[in-house]
C-alpha cells in the first residue's frame, strides 16, 4: 500500500511538473510577442497560385500584443483614396470598398502554442471574423515575426512580415 501510495504521489508530482512547463513554455512564447509591431509584408497565394499583396508593397499599421494576453491590430494599404465629400459616413460606393479591401483591423485575445499564436477574435472591421479563432504558425528572426495563415479571410494563403518598434 504505501509503495503504491508513493507511486501514486510520483506520478501526480510528475504530472504537475510537466503542465508546469508546458504553462512556462506558453508564458515565454507569449512574452517573446510582447510589443508593438509594424506590419513589412502581406503575401498572399491564391488556389489558382496566382499571388498578391492586397495591402500593397508596404503596408501601414501596427499590431500590438500586452503581457495580459491581448492584441490590437490595424493594418491598412497605404494608396487609399480619401473621401471626397470629407466625411466618413458619406463616401461613395467606389470609395467604401476600396476602403473595405484596402484596411482591416481587429482585436481579442492571443495565446502561444509551441509555435502556433491562437488569436480569439472578439471585434473586427470584418464581422465574419468576430467571434472566430485564429491560428497561424510563426517564427521570430532578428527583430521579425514572420507567420504563415493557411486560408485568410479572401480564400488564399498567407505569409506576413512584421518587425518590432523599438
Amino acid at each position: 500500500m504505501k509503495g503504491q501510495l508513493a507511486g501514486l504521489a510520483i506520478a501526480v508530482m510528475s504530472a504537475v511538473g510537466l503542465a508546469m512547463s508546458s504553462i512556462a513554455a506558453l508564458a515565454q512564447g507569449g512574452k517573446d510577442l510582447v510589443g508593438t509591431w509594424e506590419w513589412l509584408s502581406v503575401d498572399n497565394t491564391h488556389p489558382d497560385g496566382a499571388r498578391s499583396q492586397p495591402f500593397g508593397p508596404k503596408p501601414g499599421g501596427y499590431l500590438s500584443f500586452d503581457a495580459s494576453g491581448r492584441f490590437l491590430w490595424l493594418i491598412t494599404r497605404p494608396d487609399r483614396a480619401k473621401f471626397a465629400s470629407g466625411k466618413r459616413d458619406q463616401g461613395t460606393s467606389d470609395e467604401n470598398r476600396m476602403t473595405v479591401q484596402g484596411s482591416l483591423a481587429y482585436c481579442g485575445t492571443y495565446a502561444v502554442s509551441n509555435d502556433t499564436l491562437i488569436m480569439k477574435v472578439e471585434a473586427s472591421t470584418y464581422p465574419n471574423e468576430e467571434g472566430a479563432e485564429q491560428r497561424r504558425t510563426f517564427t521570430l528572426e532578428d527583430g521579425e515575426l514572420i507567420w504563415k495563415n493557411p486560408t485568410v479571410s479572401t480564400g488564399a494563403s498567407g505569409v506576413a512580415r512584421l518587425r518590432r518598434v523599438r
